[in-house]
């Protein structure tokens, strides 16, 4: 059995007076892909993005509990904020390519974190562009704007962003619901291929999608989750019979 990667403990989160998380706990095992279900609104979203603190920025955010990667609290006073977001990367719903080109796209990451090395820059830049399976649609466009490419290519362009750091964990919030079925489909073959390397945190209101790629669901319903287990059991057998109606359709 995998090792706990992440361990949720009684979180509460709250923007001013309105309570967005109410007491999650979510054992997350390392190279497990898990998503994320529920209706708008539920929390899902917030909870992925406090998994790298991008709640931080928000103005009368107010948390508590406990969040442990490998063990170490995130939360706590003295963690290192660039540490934890090179090791937990971020992939948004709307493909965001930085106005520059593919190389530089990619070199960005390495390059805040001190690498500045030509010949290792090109071999980063390959070596994440393969890793997002897109490296023989741009080896030849690498000067080219990353958003000049298709939608489904700009998604893969900040995936491989992403993984250029070389993080540990990848959060992807909806990352395919911009996107048409075979683009889609692509997305879905290469998380599926990521996950032995990463850990991946995926939320999508897709439930075929849940269904197809991940190993685990969670469940979340106004702030809480109502149920977390194999996908293949929530999917076939869920415990709660909100989870049913909602994986079946009735609400949401």
């Amino acid at each position: 059995m995998h090792e706990s990667k992440i361990l949720v403990n009684d979180v509460d989160l709250w923007y001013g007076d309105f309570q967005a998380l109410k007491k999650i706990n979510l054992d997350i095992k390392e190279h497990e892909i898990l998503a994320f279900i529920g209706p708008s609104g539920c929390g899902k979203s917030t909870m992925l993005k406090c998994l790298n603190r991008m709640n931080d920025l928000v103005e009368d955010c107010r948390i508590e509990g406990e969040m442990l990667l490998d063990g170490e609290d995130i939360y706590a006073k003295n963690y290192d904020v660039n540490l934890l977001r090179k090791n937990v990367g971020m992939v948004f719903q709307n493909p965001n390519p930085f106005p520059m080109s593919i190389f530089d796209n990619i070199a960005y990451g390495p390059r805040t974190h001190g690498i500045k090395n030509k010949a290792a820059l090109e071999e980063i830049v390959e070596r994440s562009l393969r890793g997002a399976a897109i490296w023989d649609e741009v080896k030849d466009k690498l000067n080219q704007k990353a958003t000049a490419v298709s939608g489904g290519q700009q998604q893969r362009i900040c995936i491989a962003r992403a993984l250029a750091v070389e993080p540990q964990v990848l959060l992807m919030d909806e990352p395919t619901s911009a996107l048409d079925p075979i683009s889609t489909l692509k997305i879905e073959e290469l998380v599926q291929d990521l996950k032995k390397d990463y850990t991946i945190i995926m939320v999508t209101h897709n439930m075929q999608q849940a269904a197809r790629v991940s190993d685990k669901t969670a469940f979340f319903l106004s702030g809480e989750v109502i149920e977390a287990d194999s996908t293949e059991k929530m999917f076939s057998n869920p415990e709660d019979s909100r989870t049913e109606d909602y994986i079946t359709g009735r609400f949401g």
